[in-house]
């Protein structure tokens, strides 16, 4: 049982590659230590993440000259374990976006098709692992945007259980939503970087993965469900028992977790709204603005419904160790795809931004490609609260008899 069958390829040289995904807003000379568990890995990190003496914009020109002073709590221990920190990463401004189009430094690309988004918010970090141009990237999730990039680039990233690691240091969306998370090819490279970020992961045992007939919505592109349904049956002939489950309060989920996002958004914006709002991307203003419609009891509201989605999983998760879902449910979609950008965002986090309400973690991993457009396609993982290690199991398992993690896209360099 070994899918994924198409050779894989290295790429052209990291400054090359980037001229055609436009992932890197600045690259940093670093060598790494050249000694602990990441010695050799060339990481970059997301424009919002600090990187000492290193311009830190979060993709945007209110930011475009603010130098960081001291390194963030994440890339202080990627330093201390060895890493090379080489590159801070485009990104949706602030991110707040699902393309990363809305950028000051220029929308990143997907290096399997430079003419279609990496996704967002993190996007810049997807296609820099993708593409070969880091081994190991950082971005930060709130509604999906370490897991979205994963999906659409074809590489593996985590959304750890809230607090597990460190967010000193990186600048905010919504705190009680946001999460640094890892990415890569490869599913024990994402494991290797949190045992140094959050320490290491406990193991545990899987023996059931639930799989919702209907999840937020029964409308999935007919290619991504076909790729997903193969990935449950490489699952099932491991030895796993697939469980038909229903995710408790799942169809309020998104708007529960929109609420709340922009509402938190919006307060730490305030000022700059008031201020310049012209210097916001247009696809940013139109977001954030929209949190200040949102007032003080909806945002209690949103926090009493997310309690009520939590007390929800608690049975589910006694049936089953882990929920396996499609990350995204649609093909990556088009730059130039003209979509209404709430709309878009919202079709494009139907599947990560309900998870973004659970405690727990998540891992997006590479499962194939659409039949049609030849894009990456990704799964969710699911686990409850503290069981990283039983989605790295999980995922491990998967990467042992699959190939898909292993592929790399084709850059031309002409």
């Amino acid at each position: 049982m070994v899918h994924g069958g198409r050779a894989a390829s290295r790429g052209p040289s990291p400054q090359r590659v980037d001229d055609h995904v436009n992932s890197v807003v600045t690259w940093i000379d670093d060598a790494g230590s050249g000694d602990g568990p990441l010695a050799g890995v060339r990481v970059g990190v997301k424009d919002n993440i600090d990187v000492a003496g290193v311009r830190s914009t979060c993709a945007s020109r209110f930011f475009a000259d603010r130098v960081a002073e001291t390194d963030a709590e994440v890339v202080r221990r990627l330093r201390a374990a060895g890493a090379a920190v080489v590159a801070t990463l485009n990104m949706a401004e602030f991110a707040v976006g699902v393309t990363s189009q809305n950028s000051a430094a220029g929308g990143p690309r997907n290096p399997w098709d430079t003419t279609r988004v990496p996704a967002g918010s993190s996007g810049g970090s997807g296609a820099a692992v993708a593409a070969g141009i880091v081994d190991l990237a950082l971005g930060t999730d709130t509604g999906g945007s370490v897991r979205l990039p994963a999906s659409a680039c074809g590489v593996t990233g985590l959304r750890p259980s809230r607090g597990a690691i460190s967010n000193d240091g990186v600048f905010p969306v919504s705190p009680d939503f946001d999460t640094v998370g890892p990415m890569a090819r490869t599913v024990r490279e994402v494991a290797d970087a949190f045992a140094v970020l959050a320490g290491p992961p406990v193991a545990r045992t899987v023996r059931r993965i639930g799989v919702p007939d209907v999840f937020i919505t029964a409308d999935v592109d007919p290619a991504v469900a076909e790729v997903v349904s193969a990935a449950v049956d490489d699952l099932a002939m491991l030895g796993y028992e697939i469980v038909p489950v229903e995710v408790p309060e799942a169809t309020s989920a998104q708007d529960v977790v929109y609420t709340a996002i922009y509402h938190d958004a919006a307060r730490i914006h305030c000022e700059r709204l008031d201020s310049r709002p012209d210097l916001f991307q247009p696809a940013t203003l139109e977001r954030i603005s929209l949190g200040r419609g949102i007032s003080e009891a909806e945002r209690r509201n949103a926090a009493d419904a997310r309690r009520r989605f939590c007390d929800g999983l608690a049975p589910l998760f006694e049936d089953v160790d882990v929920v396996l879902t499609p990350t995204m449910p649609v093909d990556v979609p088009r730059i130039d795809g003209g979509d209404d950008v709430l709309a878009q965002s919202r079709r494009m986090g139907q599947f990560t931004y309900p998870w973004s309400l659970h405690e727990g973690p998540t891992l997006a991993v590479p499962v194939g490609f659409h039949r049609e457009s030849g894009m990456p396609v990704g799964m969710q993982l699911t686990a409850p609260v503290g069981h990283e290690g039983a989605l790295f199991g999980v995922g491990e398992r998967y990467q042992a008899v699959t190939q898909w993690h292993t592929v790399r896209p084709r850059i031309s360099t002409v």
